[in-house]
C-alpha cells in the first residue's frame, strides 16, 4: 500500500481560532509539549476513573501530526482543534498525535468542556461544523459502494428522557408528525430544513442501500445539513410507526446558542457518528476519519 501523504486540514468557512481560543482558555490552561511527545495514542480510550480521560485541543503554537497504522496521514497547525471525534463520542483514538516540533497546547476532558459549554453554549455550533466537515469528507472517500454491511449499523446516541420531554415541551404539538412504517422521512441529497427527535418508533438510517444507523426514542437525526447547510448525507425511513418531533433550523440554532444540554446532546450524537464511521473506514483499510481531528 503506498503511503499516504499528509495533508492539511480544511477548516469551514466559519471556524473562528480567536472564538475557539477564548473558549478553551475560559476552562483550560496552556500546557507545553516537547518535540516528539505522543499526545494520544491510536486504539486507547480515555479511562476517567484513572485521571485519563480524553481530551480535546486546542494547538496553540507549534505542529501536531497525526498517523494512523505509523503512516502520517494529517497535519495540525496552530489555532487549529483536534481530538474532538473520541472525546466528544466517548470512543477509542482512531489515530495517534505526535509533536512535530516543541508545542503549546490547551486541553480539555470532559467536565472541563462541560463547564465552557455552559458558559458560551454557542460554541458547540462551531465544533459541529468542524465535525460535520470531517464526516462528510469521510464518507465521500468510503463511497455508497464500501458503506458499512447491514449487520454493522449503530444506534444512534440518545438523549435523556427529560431532556426530551423538555424539548417536545418548548418546541409544542405543532413541531410533532407522525409516520408509518415504511415512509420516508427525509431523502439522500435533499435539502434539509428540520432535524429530528424520535419520540415513539423506530427510524432506518441507509447511505445509498445500506442502513448504517437506528434511532429509537431520544435518537437524533438529520442535524448535519442544518449545520453546514449541504444536502442531505442519508435517507431516513420510519422502521415502525413513529412520533417524531421536528426542529426548525431557525429553532436549532436557538436552541444550540441558550441550552448547553442541548448543545452536548448533538456533539455526542454527531462525535459517535463520526467514530463510527471512521472505525468502519479503517476496517477497510483506508485511512480514518481522525486523519484530520484525531
Amino acid at each position: 500500500m503506498a503511503r499516504t501523504k499528509p495533508r492539511k486540514p480544511e477548516k469551514p468557512s466559519h471556524y473562528d481560532p480567536a472564538v475557539a481560543l477564548d473558549f478553551f482558555q475560559s476552562a483550560g490552561k496552556p500546557q507545553a509539549i516537547a518535540k516528539g511527545t505522543t499526545i494520544f495514542s491510536e486504539n486507547r480510550k480515555g479511562m476517567p476513573l484513572l485521571l485519563m480521560p480524553n481530551r480535546i485541543y486546542l494547538l496553540l503554537e507549534g505542529e501536531v501530526g497525526v498517523l494512523a497504522r505509523d503512516e502520517p496521514v494529517a497535519t495540525i497547525k496552530s489555532g487549529e482543534i483536534f481530538g474532538e471525534m473520541a472525546s466528544m463520542g466517548q470512543m477509542p483514538r482512531s489515530a495517534s498525535a505526535v509533536a512535530m516540533s516543541d508545542c503549546r497546547v490547551i486541553g480539555l476532558d470532559d467536565s472541563q468542556f462541560q463547564a465552557a459549554l455552559g458558559r458560551n453554549p454557542g460554541f458547540a455550533l462551531m465544533l459541529m461544523s468542524v465535525m460535520a466537515s470531517r464526516l462528510r469528507d469521510t464518507l465521500g472517500r468510503i463511497g455508497p459502494s464500501a458503506a458499512p454491511a447491514d449487520a454493522d449499523w449503530r444506534e444512534a446516541s440518545a438523549m435523556d428522557a427529560q431532556l426530551l420531554a423538555d424539548l417536545a415541551q418548548v418546541i409544542g404539538p405543532a413541531a410533532r408528525f407522525r409516520y408509518a412504517a415504511g415512509k420516508i422521512i427525509m431523502r439522500e441529497g435533499q435539502r434539509g430544513v428540520a432535524l429530528y427527535a424520535v419520540l415513539e418508533g423506530r427510524v432506518a438510517i441507509s447511505i445509498g442501500d445500506t442502513v448504517v444507523e437506528k434511532a429509537g426514542p431520544g435518537g437524533i437525526f438529520g442535524e448535519m445539513s442544518l449545520v453546514d447547510r449541504s444536502p442531505r448525507l442519508a435517507t431516513a425511513v420510519a422502521e415502525t410507526d413513529c412520533a417524531l418531533l421536528a426542529i426548525s433550523r431557525h429553532m436549532f440554532l436557538h436552541l444550540v446558542k441558550s441550552s448547553p444540554k442541548f448543545g452536548a446532546a448533538l456533539l455526542k450524537a454527531v462525535g459517535e457518528r463520526a467514530a463510527f464511521t471512521a472505525s468502519r473506514l479503517s476496517a477497510r483499510g483506508g485511512a480514518p476519519a481522525e486523519q484530520r481531528s484525531a
